[in-house]
């Protein structure tokens, strides 16, 4: 039986307050708060998209202040992300803008990095992501990730793909503010259906360029 019964326009009231009262004690005075309308009811989204995305991970609400100028002991966001392989999957975000949805891979070592670009470089994988690249951007999406100014050494500057090997890491999103179906069950329909559209970029990159 699902639990899940959206997110609560109260998760986006908590960080904008949050933004304002950036400190430990606020913190402590509202974490139910935070747990009700947060934490909660994006755990039971990630359970229910489970079956078809992986398993889900909440990320932690603490920031890691240790090398940081910004001494603020807690995220603005809360972000979530669903993956059956690590590092490469699909990510969710409530913040006080609303939600967000993206998809794809943020990390690149460089082994990784390598098979990468090789598959980029190649005409039969580097079109067909291409494609999905394109395919994406006209869906709504803002494709995304680390970049280099120029072409990597060993390609060439007029490479047909040559935005595509400028990347370090490849995903995609989309702001979505609050529609009036994020507060009902029907969230999951809506998310689940964003996900798809994501899952030929996920998919290539779990396939070509996964750590």
């Amino acid at each position: 039986m699902s639990t899940f019964q959206g997110i609560p326009a109260g998760a986006f009231t908590f960080y904008a307050e949050l933004e304002h009262n950036n400190n430990r004690e606020w913190w402590l005075e509202h974490k139910d708060s935070y747990n009700t309308l947060v934490r909660v009811p994006v755990t039971a989204l990630l359970a229910e998209l489970e079956p078809r995305f992986g398993p889900g991970k909440i990320f932690r609400p603490n920031r890691d202040i240790r090398f940081s100028q910004d001494k603020s002991p807690y995220k603005t966001a809360q972000g979530a992300f669903a993956s059956s392989q690590e590092g490469v999957g699909y990510y969710v975000q409530v913040s006080a803008d609303g939600l967000l949805v993206g998809g794809g891979c943020h990390t690149s070592t460089p082994a990784q990095l390598a098979r990468f670009r090789n598959s980029v470089d190649a005409s039969g994988t580097g079109e067909s992501l291409r494609h999905i690249v394109e395919t994406v951007a006209a869906a709504g999406f803002a494709v995304e990730g680390e970049k280099l100014k120029t072409v990597p050494r060993g390609f060439d500057t007029d490479h047909p793909r040559a935005e595509l090997l400028k990347h370090k890491s490849l995903s995609a999103g989309i702001e979505l503010g609050q529609p009036e179906w994020l507060d009902s069950p029907a969230a999951v329909q809506e998310i689940e259906a964003l996900w798809d559209k994501l899952r030929p970029l996920v998919d290539w990159v779990g396939r070509h360029a996964a750590p």
